[in-house]
């Protein structure tokens, strides 16, 4: 396997590395995720946000993506994708982004510095998930506080090992959304042997063009008492603060 998606003409075949950690015949939300992400991108303008809506499990099954233009504009746009089953054409996630166009003469202000980069972290196992591939397997980990087994907030920096179309160059956006999707697993407030903490929708906000190919999250769930929680992480790459990442959870008992 040396990619999440194999291409074959306009439907994407998933590999196991896409497999998520709650259900062995679901995707993981970071890979579709980033699929969409790609699909919205347009030379010459940035996507300052973008919301994923997962309005269901995503199996393990071929796919197509489609986008279009909601709300033109000459410096901002609003742009819609859709994440389909290739068989029965059945609607499995959408995004909407807001699209700026770039200006290279705008106002420069001092970026807030950097975590400590990836090599100051560790590598700290995933909590168990019965497989032995899939989306644990697919990422780097390196944890400057906190890890999967420890509740609590999480700083760690994420990193594709593998492209996520075959022959294809992953954008930016596709690898912070791919490890975005990770904020509420790196920095789970519940047992994972007791709770699911799967989240609905992840939205991120982006203020310049993501570098590199390491990505920082800097996350907190707060778990809710009401059977919803947040997750939140500030994201930064190795020039320093990129934006900020959040999912609505569905928290339950197993």
């Amino acid at each position: 396997m040396t990619a999440f998606y194999r291409r074959d003409g306009d439907v994407l075949h998933p590999s196991e590395l896409t497999r998520g950690p709650w259900d062995a015949g679901a995707q993981h939300a970071g890979p579709p995720a980033a699929l969409l992400g790609q699909a919205l991108e347009r030379d010459g303008w940035l996507v300052g946000r973008i919301t994923i809506e997962v309005l269901r499990p995503v199996p393990l099954a071929p796919l197509t993506v489609s986008a279009s233009v909601a709300r033109p504009g000459r410096n901002v746009e609003l742009a819609q994708a859709s994440l389909q089953g290739a068989e029965g054409g059945e609607e499995l996630a959408r995004a909407t982004a807001w699209r700026l166009r770039r200006d290279e003469d705008a106002v420069v202000v001092p970026e807030d510095p950097p975590p400590p980069p990836p090599e100051h972290g560790t590598e700290r196992p995933f909590f168990p998930t019965g497989e032995a591939v899939g989306y644990h397997t697919a990422m780097d980990y390196r944890f400057l506080s906190g890890s999967f087994l420890d509740a609590g907030p999480a700083v760690v920096w994420l990193r594709m090992r593998q492209p996520l179309v075959a022959g294809e160059p992953t954008s930016p956006l596709a690898r912070v959304l791919v490890a975005a999707d990770s904020g509420n697993g790196v920095s789970c407030a519940l047992d994972f042997r007791r709770f699911l903490f799967i989240n609905t929708e992840l939205t991120v906000h982006l203020t310049r063009e993501p570098a590199g190919e390491w990505v920082c999250l800097d996350a907190v769930t707060r778990p809710g008492t009401l059977g919803v929680g947040l997750a939140e992480a500030v994201l930064s790459d190795e020039a320093g603060r990129l934006g900020r990442s959040a999912q609505t959870l569905l928290v339950r008992a197993r």
